[in-house]
């Protein structure tokens, strides 16, 4: 096993981990502060990678497509915190999941109905379509680079939103103790709304940079949400921090394990045998990962509220 292919799965691991922040950050937010647990957020994953196919084709100009993509979800988000996800406040858990999957099953449909059944091609921009040198004879692609720094940027504003200003003062306020910030003065409608509203731009980013990697199609949004959603217990509920160590550990246990396991395996077993193990190997490896951390901290390794 060679020292660069080592160095490309951990980068590799570090690009989805990142993605996989993208979307756990505003869903431990939604539901540490709001407490409403929102499973359609993986489907507005899903309509930004839509989104940003669609303007992709009609500009032709990803840096322009980015954005507007980003822009278009986010007033998708307020639609649909306006319409539904603030009557849902005051529910509990088991009518917010039935609610929110209900969301799923429409927007899977509207989907559907808009740009059809088969996946859309979503290409990379040409100027990172090809691979760049970062040490004398490893080579990594410059669009994976890409998205490894937006995810990074990503991180740091959103950890300098939440801890040095007012409005990630009142977030965490609203972490920590929501019925208290209500108390002293913290409009708490407005609050959620720009919190849902956050959470649905940082789908769309996710969404529309992973769609050169991954396959922009229906239901695209489910599988990743249950890896956010693994994140956010592994991190704690409501932690930014929680949200970033655990999409991390997430990213690289499913990449090393997808990457490593079959060769591994094929040493004891067939090689047909051993490529069908290896992956579902690493899958199980998340959630005993998750276990694991469980079992020696309950609430997750950096929760915002005990």
């Amino acid at each position: 096993m060679s020292s660069i292919l080592i160095a490309e799965q951990i980068l590799n691991g570090l690009q989805f981990g990142l993605m996989l922040f993208l979307l756990a950050a505003g869903l431990t937010l939604v539901f540490g502060i709001m407490d409403l647990m929102n499973l359609a957020h993986g489907s507005l994953y899903m309509i930004g990678a839509y989104l940003m196919a669609t303007l992709l084709a009609a500009t032709g100009n990803f840096w322009l497509a980015l954005p507007l993509a980003v822009l278009a979800t986010a007033l998708v988000g307020l639609v649909l915190e306006v319409a539904l996800m603030r009557h849902l406040y005051a529910r509990d858990h088991l009518a917010q999941v039935l609610a929110t999957f209900a969301v799923i099953l429409i927007a899977d449909d509207l989907v559907k109905m808009i740009w059809g059944p088969a996946p859309l091609m979503l290409n990379a921009p040409p100027s990172l379509a090809g691979p760049v040198e970062l040490l004398p004879g490893f080579y990594y692609p410059a669009y994976r680079l890409l998205i490894i720094g937006v995810g990074l940027a990503a991180a740091i504003g959103l950890y300098l939103l939440v801890t040095r200003t007012r409005a990630g003062m009142l977030v965490r306020a609203g972490a920590s103790n929501r019925e208290m910030a209500a108390i002293m003065g913290v409009r708490v409608q407005r609050l959620f709304m720009a919190v849902f509203v956050l959470g649905a731009a940082l789908c769309a980013v996710a969404g529309a940079l992973l769609g050169p990697v991954l396959a922009v199609e229906v239901g695209m949004g489910e599988n990743i949400l249950i890896l956010a959603l693994v994140v956010i217990v592994i991190g704690g509920i409501g932690s930014i921090r929680g949200a970033f160590v655990g999409a991390l550990l997430v990213g690289l246990v499913d990449t090393a394990g997808r990457a490593f396991l079959p060769s591994l395996l094929n040493a004891i077993m067939p090689l047909n045998l051993a490529a069908n193990l290896g992956p579902a190997l690493a899958a199980i490896a998340i959630y005993l990962l998750m276990a694991i951390v469980l079992f020696a901290k309950p609430t997750g390794l950096f929760p915002a509220r005990g």
